[in-house]
């Protein structure tokens, strides 16, 4: 495989990780302006289910040398800052 195509999987494969971030976020995001229990069973469940999911695809991505393992661990640690940082405000209206 040549350089220039792996080095296009390589970054369609982070973009596509970058994108499933984004999705869980954005149904953070929905969730937190919509409801006001986010200490909900149900919704600590999907929050849960949908960060391990995306653990999964980062795991088969680093694997696959798609993704180097840091990238993959800083785009987990950023999602998760956020979504405290959503939590934090959440409690604070």
């Amino acid at each position: 495989m040549s350089t220039d195509i792996k080095t296009n999987y390589q970054e369609a494969a982070y973009e596509l990780l970058k994108a499933d971030a984004n999705k869980i976020l954005k149904l953070i995001e929905v969730q937190m302006e919509n409801l006001t229990m986010p200490q909900c069973p149900l919704y600590e469940e999907v929050l849960d289910t949908q960060m391990f999911g995306l653990s999964r695809e980062i795991d088969f991505a680093v694997r696959l040398g798609l993704v180097e393992d840091k990238a993959g661990k800083e785009l987990l640690e950023k999602l998760e800052k956020q979504l405290s940082a959503l939590h934090e405000a959440s409690q604070n209206k």
